[in-house]
């Protein structure tokens, strides 16, 4: 595949994230939306629940490894890219790499908490990493939501 065609794709996935996102948004959870993507077919689509279920690990992409993860039979998730609207914590970060997601594409990055910062190689070794997508559109979404909460 192209790289031009890999954009569009991420591009179209991201875009699917950030509705997962909004959902979140309009339910008072942090804005943070993820889907699994298998085969180019959407697997898994999750939002942060973590006032909904009173979990502080309910976060948008534990959720989407879950629902993959029991949508395939296994924990392993090695042929799935995984698109979520914000740089993952060091939590969702080991469950990534757990996982072995074979790539991941994230939005914005998380300055205070994401995972880069803290514990940079949580991933799987072989796993590849985009960064960037839609960045805009996810930070902006995230300063709305923090900005009216002030």
């Amino acid at each position: 595949m192209s790289t031009e065609e890999q954009m569009k794709k991420d591009l179209y996935y991201m875009r699917q994230a950030l509705a997962e996102a909004e959902a979140a948004y309009r339910e008072g959870e942090i804005p943070v939306g993820a889907v699994v993507v298998c085969r180019d077919r959407i697997i898994a689509r999750a939002h942060n629940l973590t006032e909904t279920l009173n979990d502080v690990t309910a976060h948008a992409e534990m959720q989407a490894i879950t629902m993959a993860a029991s949508g395939l039979g296994g924990k392993y998730l090695q042929d799935c890219t995984l698109y979520v609207t914000l740089e993952p914590c060091t939590m969702c970060a080991g469950a990534i790499g757990w996982a072995q997601l074979r790539r991941m594409v994230y939005g914005c990055p998380d300055e205070k908490r994401g995972y880069r910062l803290y514990a940079p190689r949580t991933l799987h070794p072989r796993a590849e990493v985009v960064c960037g997508v839609m960045e805009e559109e996810c930070k902006a979404l995230m300063q709305r939501f923090f900005r009216e909460r002030r």
